[in-house]
């Protein structure tokens, strides 16, 4: 089992945040392999290194074992959980495809002017991203708030919450975190919203089809 990384830098907060940024800085650690793969987690290590008392490091450790980032192992704290292996990545893909396509076609039917407007801030956001030193992070989070919105415009929030508990973004993210989201990520995306824009169902979930099967490929590259 390997041992606990080098934390990032952290500036402690006011008390209301605390557990926010503990959290905050422990996915980015897991997610970029700052903690790989089967590491030991201690939380009294954790709050000393980030000088805060038990209480929040435990609060962002729950999280994160909800996130199935990490699991809790009986008295010996927490191990950061394996990397998905290919049939798992596989079926997540599966997933995607029956729920988002169909999702996408509604949200172009029932999307209001407001979901229009943040979708098209958010393809933009991706696009200023490209080509920043910290791309891969900016980037990762633009698609999980891409997303996201596709399935608010559609106004299906069964749909909407099923899918945030799998945390596929967040796998799949710390699976490939060196580079499998490429700037045709955000063309990608930049379809899905023309067609949701242009009230086209059909467009709309053959662009999102189209993108998952696209970054399905992509990451299964780097995995092989």
């Amino acid at each position: 089992m390997s041992t606990l990384g080098q934390l990032p830098s952290f500036t402690p907060g006011a008390r209301t945040m605390l557990g926010d940024e503990v959290y905050g800085a422990l996915q980015q650690s897991i997610l970029d392999g700052t903690f790989p793969p089967d590491a030991r987690i201690n939380a009294g290590e954790l709050a000393r290194q980030f000088e805060v008392s038990p209480t929040p490091v435990r609060e962002a450790l729950a999280r994160l074992e909800s996130d199935g980032l990490v699991e809790k192992l009986p008295l010996r704290g927490y191990r950061t959980t394996d990397l998905l292996d290919r049939t798992r990545l596989t079926e997540l893909f599966e997933l995607r495809l029956l729920l988002e396509p169909g999702s996408a076609a509604s949200a172009a039917e029932r999307r209001s002017a407001t979901d229009l407007e943040e979708l098209a801030h958010e393809v933009e956001a991706g696009r200023t991203a490209v080509g920043e030193a910290d791309a891969y992070r900016l980037l990762s989070r633009h698609d999980v708030r891409l997303h996201d919105l596709v399935f608010r415009s559609a106004q299906n929030e069964t749909v909407r919450q099923a899918y945030a508990r799998t945390h596929c973004h967040l796998h799949t993210f710390r699976l490939a975190y060196t580079g499998a989201y490429v700037s045709d990520t955000v063309d990608e995306h930049a379809a899905i919203v023309r067609a949701i824009t242009d009230g086209d169902p059909s467009a709309a979930a053959e662009s999102m089809r189209t993108h998952i099967e696209r970054s399905r490929d992509r990451l299964m590259r780097v995995v092989d």
